[in-house]
């Protein structure tokens, strides 16, 4: 008689697979699988490549680039925001093959900073991230839904021919739309999800290398090799003369779109062998991110000639510069800009799957941080329906997004300083776990399949001063004199977070939020 080869109790889930070594890491973590395990490394790259996306992210704030510095700020500020940038991903990456939970920096500032310090340390890490994310999404899908607004500006024939001008409140509807597709996409299952991320991410690099070629080609003037590499644009009309302080400044387009990263950990509780492809989601982002986006950069801005006219507010396109370069481009060699305006399709896609594949990473942080407790509400944002999708969190990611947007109703000022947490909120949330490793866990952290060995504490401290450098230079005046309408509000933003984060903590939480908890 044959041997029935018997399965221990400890290694199947009811529904699941046998376990891989990232699904069993998470139960000697503490946790039982209740989301579907089915992404693959591809997939959960594809997700954190597709909201670093460098076509939303180089298109959105190019003209920043141009006005602070141009060519050289726009060339060699992406090289030194992608060197910084991927030592910050490394330690991370680290720690991710250690703590492969969706929980992602909170869970692992708390395993970090010790049974002493693991409440508050989990606490304001985990909401610096949440609302570091939510403002993510709320500047991409507003984005797209300014680029939809200079989209239909063209097609009807620009602002100097009569084009219609969307008002403040058609965006924000169009911001409402775009998000509500969003939340309708991610409550399917998450094989459709990973199926769209994997799209998302071919998009991104077949559109780049589309646009790059194309729009050089196509432009009846283009730019000598000699100011793309050479040329510093001075001439900002914000009173700033300083080179270097002017070149600090441009680096903000590189900074703002190589963020968002941390997806490839929130998505690990669905990731096989999360433990070892976790990182690698992590580091793959990053790593191809850098090399596509110096790409599009370049093939951009060889067909910029006039840095003024493209910033100008009264040109075609209200002042978009990547949107009149395009408009302009086929407008000069066929008579219409139609060809341009298909380009701008390209880059509308893009960020798109941009802002569904954020809205993802958000409803995984929202899941496992109710799941633990810190939330208003937890019990509900932590259900999953019947496909295994944290539905509750989706939609409320999806209505905080929104709320953030209506900011942009009464003051474009005021909104600005609310999308800043994008970058130096979610920076700062990436801090404090490599910061807790380094210091407090530096003698008993227990690494993963994937480790800097002993270069992890030189490497995740040099993580942390890039992150406490840029959090003071993005907090820097960028205009002068300094006037109510052109203040930096970005550090009266993070300021305000980190106050409601510790007073919250102060009042209430510090008495029933004890850190992760554990659902087995």
């Amino acid at each position: 008689m044959a041997s029935e080869k018997v399965i221990p109790s400890d290694v199947v889930e009811s529904g699941h697979a046998p376990l891989d070594s990232g699904h069993a890491r998470l139960r000697e973590l503490g946790y039982k699988q209740e989301l579907k395990r089915d992404l693959s490394v591809i997939s959960n790259f594809a997700f954190s490549f597709s909201i670093i996306s460098v076509l939303t992210g180089v298109t959105t704030l190019y003209n920043t680039g141009l006005k602070y510095g141009g060519p050289v700020s726009l060339v060699y500020g992406w090289f030194i925001a992608s060197a910084f940038t991927m030592i910050v991903a490394l330690p991370m990456a680290e720690i991710c093959s250690s703590y492969p939970t969706s929980g992602g920096l909170y869970y692992w500032s708390a395993k970090l900073a010790g049974p002493r310090w693991a409440p508050f340390a989990s606490w304001i890490t985990g909401w610096f991230n949440i609302v570091g994310q939510w403002a993510v999404t709320t500047s991409v899908d507003f984005s797209l839904a300014q680029l939809i607004q200079v989209i239909i500006l063209l097609s009807t024939g620009g602002k100097n021919g009569g084009g219609y001008e969307a008002s403040k409140y058609v965006v924000i509807a169009l911001h409402g739309g775009i998000l509500l597709v969003h939340g309708i996409i991610n409550s399917l299952p998450i094989s459709l999800l990973s199926f769209l991320g994997q799209m998302a991410a071919i998009w991104n690099v077949l559109g780049v290398f589309v646009l790059t070629i194309v729009i050089p080609s196509v432009a009846t003037e283009r730019a000598s090799a000699k100011f793309v590499f050479t040329y510093f644009n001075t001439d900002n009309g914000e009173g700033i003369s300083s080179r270097p302080y002017i070149f600090l400044l441009g680096l903000l387009m590189s900074q703002y779109t190589l963020t968002g990263f941390d997806a490839s950990a929130h998505m690990t509780e669905e990731t096989k062998d999360a433990d070892r492809n976790g990182p690698k989601g992590i580091i793959s982002a990053v790593g191809i991110s850098i090399f596509v986006g110096w790409f599009y950069i370049l093939g951009i801005t060889f067909a910029v000639t006039d840095i003024l006219s493209l910033l100008s507010e009264d040109n075609d396109a209200g002042g978009y510069a990547i949107a009149e370069v395009f408009y302009q481009a086929f407008k000069k060699r066929y008579g219409n800009g139609s060809g341009g305006i298909v380009c701008l399709v390209i880059v509308g896609v893009a960020i798109f799957f941009c802002g569904m594949s954020s809205v993802t990473s958000n409803s995984r942080m929202a899941y496992a941080f109710s799941r633990d407790g810190a939330m208003p509400l937890s019990s509900l944002w932590h259900q999953v329906n019947k496909q295994e999708v944290p539905i509750y969190a989706v939609w409320l990611s999806v209505s905080v997004s929104f709320c953030m947007a209506l900011t942009s109703l009464g003051s474009i000022v005021a909104f600005q300083a609310m999308v800043s947490i994008a970058t130096i909120g979610l920076y700062i949330a990436y801090a404090f776990p490599i910061f807790f490793r380094v210091t407090l866990a530096r003698k008993h952290f227990v690494p993963g399949p994937f480790n800097l060995g002993r270069y992890g504490v030189i490497v995740g401290w040099v993580a942390v001063l890039w992150v406490l450098t840029i959090s003071i230079l993005f907090s820097l005046p960028v205009s002068y004199p300094i006037t109510a309408e052109k203040l930096n509000y970005t550090p009266v933003a993070v300021a305000c977070l980190l106050i409601f984060v510790v007073s919250y903590w102060i009042i209430s939480g510090r008495r029933w939020f004890k850190g992760p908890i554990t659902n087995i």
